[in-house]
């Protein structure tokens, strides 16, 4: 179980999330989250998931079924209790997104992320 004791270093539970999305890893994933953790697709900021088990379904059905999905760090931002990553992400069908995360960390996991898409109107974020 990942805890704030586990990664108490937000660029660690944020590397611990990525590899289990890589993996395909559900379970690993979505303990980096709280329980109530919300996403949203800035900049309208409208809740599009919420709740570890939202989560979970979502990515279940609609990006761990995809056998060559995978995220690639292109630049981390660690600045206290947040965490920004700007990730490439393939395995979409033939899409190639790229995508920003802004990670907020509460008590040792994810209370929230914001995705930004670099071409928004793709529908990557949250999105089947």
């Amino acid at each position: 179980m990942i805890s704030a004791e586990t990664h108490p270093d937000p660029a660690a539970l944020i590397q611990a999330q990525l590899d289990a999305y890589n993996a395909h890893d559900i379970d690993a994933f979505v303990a980096c989250y709280a329980e109530d953790v919300r996403a949203a697709v800035w900049p309208s900021d409208a809740t599009r998931l919420q709740g570890r088990i939202a989560f979970a379904g979502y990515y279940r059905l609609h990006r761990f079924n995809r056998p060559n999905l995978h995220a690639e760090l292109v630049n981390r931002i660690v600045f206290g209790h947040v965490v920004i990553d700007h990730e490439i992400i393939t395995g979409l069908d033939q899409l190639t997104v790229e995508v920003v995360a802004m990670y907020q960390i509460k008590d040792g996991l994810i209370a929230s992320v914001h995705f930004v898409e670099y071409e928004p109107d793709i529908g990557f974020a949250l999105e089947p």
